[in-house]
């Protein structure tokens, strides 16, 4: 198997990473791993573009999650892009839009102005809320 790498765009510290059409079983290993190894490179602030990404399940939400709290220990912040229905949603169900800001464009995520629709805000500031603190991260197991 071929090691995938996805598109890194840096902007300072700032590194913003375009994540694949579809984030799944098959993929959400390197998915973090790719994340991770930008977060290991110094980026202060990372911004997973999910624009274009239309499906992740359960796999892809817990690679998330995990380099959220990867960042999240290295002192860094993470930020997602979400644009699509399908995966608003399944953030949303699983509770990570409450966890990590998410932005509707990679142009919002650099202003630090938060998704439309309640989502965002609360991420980066570390407020507590049992609730979020136990997001999914084992791949949903319910």
């Amino acid at each position: 198997m071929s090691q995938e790498r996805y598109p890194v765009l840096w902007i300072g510290q700032v590194a913003v990473v375009t994540l694949p059409a579809e984030i799944d079983v098959t993929n959400a290993d390197t998915v973090q791993e790719e994340l991770l190894s930008v977060l290991n490179q110094g980026a202060a602030l990372l911004v997973a573009d999910l624009g274009k990404t239309s499906f992740c399940d359960s796999a892809g939400v817990s690679a998330l999650v995990r380099t959220f709290r990867r960042a999240a220990t290295s002192e860094s912040s993470m930020r997602l892009v979400v644009s699509t229905p399908a995966v608003q949603r399944v953030l949303s169900i699983t509770g990570v839009d409450r966890l990590v800001d998410t932005y509707p464009s990679v142009a919002a995520s650099l202003a630090g102005q938060p998704g439309q629709g309640g989502q965002g805000g609360q991420g980066d500031q570390g407020q507590p809320d049992n609730a979020t603190a136990k997001a999914d991260t084992d791949g949903g197991g319910a």
